[in-house]
């Protein structure tokens, strides 16, 4: 049977609801469930750690966050070839075309996601957690060997990890002494992929492995990187300015609506700093598609596996067809959901100067006298989206939601860029906090991302973590060394 034959064979079992990619909010107002918070670390028998991340607390931007409803099945770690005939069929019918859109899935896989995409208000998939199995755990197999880890198979093959033993331990230990009831931080290098750290605990599962590799938290506001990302290429400057009132506290179809009463305007620039909820629903209404949303989605590996040594969750994305659902999900209110390592790579791309680069585990084993050609890394942003995208990045440190964490006595960081992104649901409550970036803006040496995942009384949150990954991880990475002339060579031709 052929590839086509196939893929039209597999159409007639695919939901519509899986052809559309929606799993829509009712329209009408979203209750207000978290909001962007601009701190990091409070006592744990202080109190105004429920207020911020229930309240609002020091919210910086104008919207709160919601979910949407859709199926109830969570998704499991993806099969080696990362997806099935169903979900060729599926972007094929979603692209059109004369072929069934067949041509465009070369270029532009993961256009919808390839599995039920789980309602957070219904069923949140954390509920979902399962501790990895100690084969696959290859950090926990592995053992010091001088100032590497190393992981020695039954079969005598050793296996050298690119992870840096002390930036591991010195971010484990921050997770531990704050006892986080889930938290994750990933550093990697942006320019090569290499992981530096994958730092973990859970407090509330003390046996449970695995969390930078599973997708099972809310994205939130780190979906703003990628509505930003298909803004900037729709041709919005990120100086255009976008007027609103209202909406601090919950988002309605009537915030939407450009009005006489809209007394505060911002630019895309500062409302991606601010993480102005409302400034990118009205965006996403006006100039985008859902179309131009799940291909920058599927862009940034949305509903694609990850190449990785360590099986990782597909990053699941569904993105309603039009309307207020539309909106709410480019204002990150939808139903998506992002694994740490899949954030740091997130905050890779505008490092790369807009290329996806694979994350990297297990150093290359040396070959003499063979010399393989580099991959060539695959273009996610034009350069000049990517620059820009960064520009607007910076905001978040220089004047938004992470600026005060960033400013923080003895342990400022400067040159940093990154979004933060806030969430909770109510019954349970729980409380997710991210932050991710990368140092110094130009140049990059560390990309990072952050997860902490709180109970009403909290200690840190992610962006606290995420400054010290930053931190932390430049320390271990210096910066190279400038060779120059010396001065008595000075005038010499």
């Amino acid at each position: 049977m052929t590839i086509r034959r196939r893929l039209l064979s597999a159409a007639a079992l695919l939901p519509l609801s899986l052809l559309l990619g929606a799993n829509a909010s009712p329209s009408g107002s979203a209750p207000a469930v978290g909001s962007e918070d601009a701190g990091g670390v409070a006592s744990s028998a202080d109190a105004g750690g429920t207020a911020v991340a229930l309240a609002g607390g020091d919210d910086a931007g104008p919207g709160a966050h919601a979910g949407g409803g859709g199926p109830l099945e969570a998704q499991g770690i993806p099969g080696e070839d990362g997806g099935s005939d169903s979900e060729a069929v599926a972007a094929a019918a979603v692209q059109g075309g004369a072929d069934g859109g067949l041509a465009t899935l070369v270029t532009v896989p993961g256009l919808v996601p390839p599995s039920p995409v789980p309602s957070r208000l219904t069923a949140p998939p954390i509920t979902t957690l399962r501790t990895m199995s100690k084969s696959q755990d290859l950090l926990a197999r592995a053992k010091l060997q001088g100032e590497r880890l190393v992981v020695k198979e039954k079969n005598g093959e050793e296996k050298v990890l690119t992870v840096d033993p002390v930036l591991q331990a010195q971010l484990t230990k921050i997770l531990r002494d704050y006892e986080v009831p889930y938290g994750a931080a990933v550093v990697l290098e942006p320019s090569t992929g290499r992981v530096l750290a994958l730092a973990e605990h859970s407090a509330a599962q003390p046996e449970l492995r695995g969390l930078p590799f599973r997708a099972v938290f809310p994205a939130a506001s780190i979906f703003k990187i990628v509505t930003g990302s298909a803004l900037l290429e729709a041709g919005v400057s990120p100086e255009l300015e976008e007027c609103f009132h209202g909406g601090k506290r919950r988002l309605t179809e009537r915030h939407l609506e450009d009005s006489e009463r809209d007394g505060a305007c911002y630019s895309l620039a500062l409302a991606m700093g601010k993480s102005a909820n409302v400034i990118f629903a009205k965006l996403t209404q006006k100039h985008l598609t859902a179309q131009v949303l799940r291909n920058m989605a599927a862009r940034f590996r949305f509903n694609r596996a990850i190449d990785f040594v360590v099986p990782t969750d597909v990053s699941l994305a569904a993105v309603p067809e039009e309307g207020f659902a539309l909106a709410n999900t480019g204002a990150g209110f939808g139903d998506v959901y992002l694994s740490p390592l899949h954030g740091a790579l997130v905050a890779s791309v505008a490092a790369n100067d807009g290329l996806w680069v694979d994350p990297v585990l297990v150093e290359p084993e040396p070959r003499p006298g063979v010399l393989l050609p580099p991959e060539e890394p695959e273009r996610v942003l034009t350069s000049e989206a990517a620059k820009a995208l960064t520009d607007m990045l910076e905001t978040t440190i220089t004047h938004g939601t992470a600026r005060g964490v960033f400013r923080e006595r003895h342990f400022r960081v400067d040159d940093a860029v990154g979004k933060t992104g806030t969430l909770a649901d109510r019954n349970p409550f729980r409380d997710y906090s991210w932050f991710v970036g990368f140092a110094p803006r130009d140049n990059p040496r560390v990309a990072v991302a952050a997860l902490v995942v709180n109970d009403p009384k909290w200690r840190i949150r992610g962006t606290w973590l995420g400054r010290e990954a930053i931190r932390l991880g430049l320390e271990r990475v210096p910066a190279p060394v400038e060779v120059t002339a010396p001065a008595s060579a000075a005038g010499k031709h």
